[in-house]
C-alpha cells in the first residue's frame, strides 16, 4: 500500500492531466488497480520459487548440520527431509499475493480518482 500511495503522490500531476483531458474517475481506478495486480501478481510469481527452493534446501541443511554435529536420531533426521509443496499451496500463495495486493491498492486507487484535476497539475 506504501508503495502504491507513493507512486499516487509522484504521479499527481500525470493523474492531473489524464483528468483534464477527460479520463473518467473509473478509468484512473481502474489504472492503479490493473498496476496493483500486476505488481502483485508478478511478486508471487517471484516468490513461488524461492519458497519452493527453501522449502528444499533447508531440510537439506538442516540433516547436513545434524549430521556434522552428530546430534538427532535417525528418525529426526527423516522427517525433516520430508518437505512437501502441494499445488494447492502454491495457488494459495499466488492467490493470496493478489488479493493482498488488490486490498492494499484500493485506497490509493480511490484517493487518484478523488484528486481535483486543478490542484492536481499545480502540484510540484
Amino acid at each position: 500500500m506504501n508503495i502504491m500511495l507513493a507512486s499516487v503522490t509522484e504521479r499527481t500531476r500525470e493523474i492531473g492531466i489524464r483528468r483534464a483531458l477527460g479520463a473518467k474517475r473509473k478509468d484512473i481506478v481502474s489504472q492503479f488497480l490493473v498496476e496493483t495486480v500486476v505488481l502483485s501478481t508478478v511478486g508471487g510469481l517471484v516468490g513461488v520459487p524461492v519458497g519452493v527452493g527453501l522449502a528444499w534446501v533447508i531440510p537439506r541443511l538442516l540433516t547436513m548440520a545434524a549430521n556434522t554435529l552428530g546430534v538427532g536420531g535417525e528418525s529426526a533426521l527423516t522427517s525433516l527431509s520430508q518437505t512437501i509443496v502441494t499445488p494447492g499451496a502454491i495457488i494459495l500463495a499466488l492467490g493470496t499475493s493478489v488479493f493482498v495486493g488488490v486490498v492494499s491498492g484500493v485506497y490509493p486507487a480511490y484517493r487518484a480518482a478523488q484528486m481535483d484535476p486543478i490542484r492536481a497539475l499545480r502540484h510540484e
